[in-house]
């Protein structure tokens, strides 16, 4: 090999590692995909599709009546050009706020739904995001799962900025879903109550730390709560997953029995914890 093709060879390996860094090239039509994932590298960020989507469906989930109404009235709404409101679905974990989402996207993709799912910290992207939507055809849920800041993170400002505070206007085409097992995304601190003040008219006045703290919440117009569900509710739901999944006799004693020290040894009864079990007694029962 002479010196000119060992140097031509050297710079082909070196572009290749290059190219290896770069994010895909972005082409300006979506596709098909109802669902994506806000991908970033290198400080440039682009759509991945999601090709394989959770196929939980609204009648998938029980005793959540209340939010899922709210929820789903709230998306209609968006769907048909109506005026709607982002949303916040605080609660425990495992009682069903990311499953409701997505179960909508199940739902109404075939009325033009889509969902871009995007990390916590990339929400300071969405200036961007809505670049990639805003002509776009469909109506876009860009979706944050399990939105919490500690105290020391300053982004949770930059998200403020993003969702009341800036001067660019979002489209009519894109809402915020987000959850969160926190009501005010933020801890709250015994000391922040503290420094709360009464005037000389006797009006309390809160501390700019709880005004801090509440402020980012109060940008999402629609507050959802969920709970965690009683040892009915909770039997109720193992009793549809193991229904779904085919096993026979699903409200047995020893099913019940089994779901009940299921719960405990997890320390919860919510439904991820119920399906788990689901899950796991129809596998057992399918090696027997």
């Amino acid at each position: 090999m002479t010196p000119i093709d060992s140097l031509l060879s050297r710079a082909e390996s070196l572009l290749t590692r290059l190219e290896a860094l770069l994010p895909p090239a972005q082409s300006s039509s979506l596709g098909d995909a109802i669902a994506w994932r806000w991908r970033k590298r290198n400080g440039q960020g682009w759509l991945a599709p999601i090709t394989r989507f959770s196929s939980i469906t609204l009648a998938d989930l029980q005793h959540i009546e209340v939010p899922r109404t709210e929820l789903e009235r709230n998306t209609r709404q968006f769907l048909q050009g109506l005026p709607a409101n982002n949303a916040l679905l605080w609660g425990p974990r495992g009682t069903g706020k990311s499953s409701l989402v997505k179960a909508l996207l199940n739902a109404y993709a075939d009325q033009g739904l889509r969902l871009i799912e995007v990390e916590r910290q990339d929400l300071i992207d969405l200036p961007e995001i809505v670049e990639h939507v805003a002509e776009a055809p469909g109506r876009f849920i860009v979706f944050c799962d399990d939105l919490a800041f500690d105290e020391h993170d300053q982004t949770y400002r930059a998200l403020k900025t993003v969702l009341d505070g800036s001067v660019l206007g979002a489209p009519d085409n894109l809402l915020i879903y987000a959850t969160s097992n926190r009501r005010h995304l933020v801890p709250e601190r015994q000391r922040d109550n503290q420094d709360a003040r009464h005037d000389e008219n006797g009006e309390v006045h809160q501390s700019e730390a709880v005004e801090e703290k509440i402020s980012l919440s109060e940008r999402f117009g629609l507050w959802l709560s969920f709970h965690q569900f009683n040892q009915s509710r909770y039997l109720d739901i193992v009793t549809h997953w193991l229904t779904q999944l085919g096993v026979v006799d699903p409200e047995s004693p020893d099913v019940r029995h089994a779901a009940l020290q299921w719960a405990l040894l997890h320390g919860s009864r919510s439904g991820r914890v119920a399906q788990q079990f689901a899950r796991d007694w129809a596998g057992r029962s399918g090696l027997k």
